[in-house]
């Protein structure tokens, strides 16, 4: 038996024996009575009785443990020209000074800080600070819509909000402070204190009286000491959009939280501490939250906080720059970052000029990635390429090929396999267990690991609504897919993505896999639309790679064609088209929803996520040349 059988095995068999084990890797300031509290159960917690601080463990531990002068956290931004490193006794007493700046606000151990930042340094240490006096911080993806800001002041009811004067986006500047002023004025709930990061390139103006200057403040700040939590209290809230409008906010405990991610950085992504760590992602997502601060600072490691773009900032050669000016080993990215990368530079050449040797891993994970991409990438980088898969809900990876144990063969399309702790099913309709290679609903047997949501914040009805009620003792990823006769796990859409063809439950993901393979395709998607004979039918797009000049309807022949080669004439994939882009949320997800809906005439409203609203009214107009959108949406 293998490494990471064994250790799957045993994490199911003794789950309370196997974490407290890894457990032993944080510093907790009073030991825990319980390690898996089923009391509750379905609702189960971690580490019952034991407290901690997360700032401790991220910052703190390292600087009394010989890291103090170490980089832990280098901020490379291309869009302002700056590059900014910190050592870890820097980032502690930044950290610390601006705990004493929330202290000084009235904030206090349970009192939720809502942030509104872009990617600076002062995210990350806002977010630090708060674990620190074991405030609950809830970061909200800067630039958002204010009406969807006041939706999550409202339901959080922070005490205070810090908040960037602007974002940086290539060839533009947006404006944050106007944004979060329109929130507040619609919120019912009014935070007491909003503290502003003043950036050079473009000023606020400040409200007397409520709004707090940070770099004001922090001179005068008196650093504050960590503050010991219970492990089962909450360290964050992060907003997910829910499906009736209303926002989910994700709840992450503080005890739990640490032990999986300092497990996951050594056993999964196969990370030392001291090394360079790099997830090009954003603190607004959960991605940025587990694997920019949080994962890589507990290991010891030194985080990359990116400001930018894979391309555009200023080409398509944005990664390989960051990764050899700063020695990165790992890189954590989504699929669709590659997928621009390969249709800017298809060949791979600006790749030439950048030494890294360093370099020995790319993680993908987001958005299904498709085989073609993977491929490239491991064609012009030379190192595994491991498509994993996770959630919001979860904070850390389910699946995915252990780098860190050890590696299996690559499947292209598959996730690989479950990572200890996770014990995932295959359930059909009905709830019964599918059988090997079957498309079913993909489900994960409780209790969850550690570090994955204890419950939804204010809403335990929706939780156990939302997650454990369609399949009683399961969690309900709401992805579909199928477990192969090797174990291999196949995500293959979300279960909204499973389309009915006269009978036949297919998956979008399998003909986008297809479509991604055509020499000509950068970048795909597929949507089921409406049709009186046979219920739906899927509809191809295409982004096709760049100075690609032949005829769109040769080449929309050419991928119908490979369909039908492919999965076949039950697929019934008979038309595709040609578009500029495809429309995304920003961290990098195609929103096939909106598309399926304005294809179908349907009501549909514009996703708070967007990153370019101009994109759909482009969609709209593709739909409607080829006789879809009649209604306009």
């Amino acid at each position: 038996m293998g490494l990471h059988a064994e250790l799957h095995r045993r994490s199911l068999a003794d789950p309370a024996g196997f974490w407290a084990e890894a457990a032993e890797a944080i510093d907790w300031t009073r030991r825990w009575d319980t390690v898996l509290d089923d009391s509750a159960a379905p609702l189960y917690r971690w580490f019952t009785g034991g407290e901690l601080n997360t700032c401790w463990n991220a910052l703190d531990r390292h600087v009394e443990g010989g890291r103090a002068d170490q980089a832990a956290m280098i901020y490379d931004s291309p869009v302002t020209g700056t590059k900014r490193s910190f050592t870890y006794r820097e980032l502690r007493d930044e950290t610390a000074r601006f705990a004493g700046v929330l202290r000084s606000l009235g904030v206090e151990k349970g009192d939720r800080v809502i942030l509104y930042m872009p990617m600076v340094p002062e995210a990350a240490i806002a977010m630090l600070a708060c674990a620190r006096l074991g405030a609950v911080h809830s970061v909200v993806f800067g630039g958002f819509a204010p009406h969807e800001l006041a939706t999550r002041i409202n339901d959080a009811k922070p005490k205070v909000m810090v908040c960037a004067s602007c974002g940086i986006e290539p060839g533009r500047t947006v404006a944050y402070k106007p944004m979060l002023d329109s929130a507040i004025e619609q919120a019912t709930h009014k935070p007491a204190r909003c503290v502003v990061f003043q950036r050079p390139q473009l000023k606020a103006d400040l409200v007397p009286g409520r709004d707090v200057d940070w770099t004001a403040a922090m001179a005068d700040a008196a650093p504050a000491d960590c503050v010991p939590v219970k492990a089962t209290d909450p360290l964050y809230v992060l907003y997910t959009s829910g499906t009736t409008g209303q926002p989910k906010g994700v709840v992450r405990d503080n005890g739990g939280h640490a032990v999986a991610l300092k497990w996951t950085m050594q056993h999964f992504y196969g990370v030392k501490p001291g090394e360079v760590f790099w997830a090009a992602s954003d603190v607004g997502w959960v991605v940025g939250h587990s694997y920019i601060v949080y994962g890589p600072l507990l290991h010891g490691c030194t985080t990359i906080l990116y400001e930018g773009k894979p391309v555009g900032t200023p080409d398509a050669a944005a990664y390989w720059r960051v990764i050899a000016d700063h020695g990165v080993v790992t890189l954590f990215t989504a699929p669709t970052a590659f997928r621009a990368i390969k249709r800017e530079d298809p060949d791979g050449k600006l790749l030439a000029t950048y030494d890294l040797s360093k370099f020995r891993a790319l993680f993908l994970a987001g958005e299904r990635s498709d085989p073609d991409t993977v491929q490239w990438a491991e064609r012009h980088l030379k190192v595994p390429v491991i498509d994993h898969w996770w959630q919001t809900e979860t904070g850390w990876p389910i699946a995915g090929n252990p780098l860190g144990l050890e590696l299996f063969p690559v499947k292209y399309g598959s996730t690989c396999k479950p990572l200890p702790g996770w014990d995932v099913r295959i359930l059909g309709v009905d709830g019964h267990e599918m059988k090997r290679g079957d498309i079913g609903a993909i489900v994960c047997k409780l209790p969850l690991p550690p570090g994955t949501l204890p419950t939804l914040w204010q809403a335990e009805d929706r939780f156990r609504k939302s997650y454990l009620s369609e399949f009683p003792g399961y969690y309900q990823t709401a992805d579909a897919g199928f477990i192969d006769d090797d174990g291999y796990i196949h995500v293959m859409a979300r279960t909204d993505d499973i389309i009915n063809v006269a009978g036949h439950r297919l998956s979008t993901g399998a003909m986008e896999e297809v479509l991604a393979g055509h020499r000509d395709v950068a970048e795909c998607a597929v949507i089921g639309v409406a049709d009186d004979l046979k219920g739906q039918v899927p509809l191809g797009f295409l982004v096709l790679k760049a100075g690609v000049n032949r005829p769109h309807a040769e080449i929309c022949k050419e991928v119908v064609q490979k369909v039908r080669d492919e999965i076949g004439p039950v697929a019934a994939f008979k038309q595709a088209i040609v578009v500029d882009r495809l429309p995304k949320t920003r961290s990098g997800k195609i929103l096939r929803g909106t598309m399926q809906k304005i294809a179908d005439s349907e009501s549909w409203k514009m996703p708070a996520t967007i990153d370019d609203p101009a994109i759909l009214d482009e969609i709209g107009q593709a739909l409607k040349s080829i006789g879809y959108a009649k209604a306009g949406g």
